[in-house]
């Protein structure tokens, strides 16, 4: 049984990435996040609930604790701490791992910067050091689709100069795939990382459209339209997000197992969108449609850090066995039912 590190499982991606995992019953997963209260923190022991992981059990710095399912196990730990992260690696010798962990947020970035480079800088080293002193097999990790900044060309491709980050929280994105680079180049280390196109779906995060929308139509309240609406993105649902990353951990694995994979210098980057964008506009009538109720909208213009479009080119992930299934219908569809039975 293969031993992973999946950082981050009390967030969005992360819960979803275990859930997948545990359905297989053939990984050795520990969980870790430093469940910070960037947004309500009892959605996230909601989730970590739903993973079998109760409340009452999470105590902050210890690096083993028990569970009610022998496949999973949470430690709630922050990745700056430097000190306890090298002793995890060290106690738990993890084949693979996959880091989502991050402060996360275009807009919030203008508000707290140094949260920034601690969580997504000084912790992504950190794990970078632990996959250097006590070798891995594999390390997938998150990047995003904000690090495209201000590119004009579309769709956004792997190969496309992204030297031109509009917010900070897309330079620690590509400070990330710098630094992966650096690290596979010195000290032979194999990694992919994920550029995620605008993910939502059942259980996501409250600071993003989906959630501000939906609570501010249902409670009868205005919804800040910026940009006037004129604005697309590349929605990607939850599922076909989880099902790319498991299809490209399953193929790696495979890979490793009969000694096909090579450690490059040049680390992979992946795209994994929807490959079809969607204007800020109609994403509003799905909401209105599902929730059974009119938005009173204020227009805005473009926010500082906003980019007006993004559309993933999928082309190099396709190899990898992804394909996305779920339109944007269907996905608002699944996310209004999950919503208006959690809130209720």
């Amino acid at each position: 049984m293969n031993k992973i590190l999946i950082t981050g499982t009390a967030g969005f991606i992360g819960f979803h990435l275990v859930e997948r995992l545990l359905r297989e019953k053939d990984w050795d997963i520990v969980g870790l996040d430093n469940l910070n209260d960037y947004y309500n923190i009892t959605l996230k022991y909601a989730r970590l609930n739903e993973t079998g992981i109760s409340k009452d059990k999470i105590k902050y710095n210890e690096l083993i604790v028990s569970t009610t399912s022998k496949y999973y196990r949470f430690i709630k730990l922050d990745l700056t701490d430097k000190e306890k992260i090298l002793q995890l690696f060290e106690i738990e010798k993890f084949d693979y791992v996959i880091n989502l962990a991050a402060q996360a947020g275009v807009r919030y970035s203008l508000e707290n910067p140094y949260s920034y480079i601690e969580s997504n800088i000084l912790g992504f080293l950190n794990i970078l050091e632990g996959c250097r002193r006590f070798p891995i097999k594999y390390l997938i990790y998150a990047s995003s689709s904000s690090v495209y900044g201000a590119n004009k060309k579309i769709p956004f491709s792997e190969t496309d100069i992204v030297d031109n980050p509009i917010s900070l929280y897309a330079a620690t994105k590509k400070s990330n795939e710098l630094m992966a680079y650096t690290y596979s180049h010195l000290y032979r280390i194999a990694s992919t990382g994920l550029r995620f196109f605008t993910v939502y779906g059942p259980w996501g995060r409250p600071d993003m459209a989906p959630f501000i929308f939906a609570k501010a139509i249902l409670e009868g309240r205005p919804i800040k339209v910026f940009n006037n609406g004129k604005m697309q993105r590349d929605f990607t649902y939850i599922e076909d997000v989880v099902e790319g990353i498991y299809k490209l951990l399953e193929l790696i694995t495979s890979k490793i197992k009969n000694h096909e994979i090579e450690v490059k210098p040049n680390p992979l980057i992946l795209n994994i969108g929807n490959n079809e964008p969607k204007s800020l506009e109609y994403f509003i009538e799905l909401l209105e449609k599902y929730l059974g109720k009119k938005a009173i909208k204020e227009y805005h213009p473009l926010q500082p850090g906003d980019l007006l479009n993004t559309y993933a080119d999928i082309e190099m992930i396709k190899k990898f066995g992804f394909k996305p299934s779920i339109s944007l219908e269907v996905g608002i569809k699944k996310f209004v039912e999950w919503y208006k039975q959690y809130y209720s």
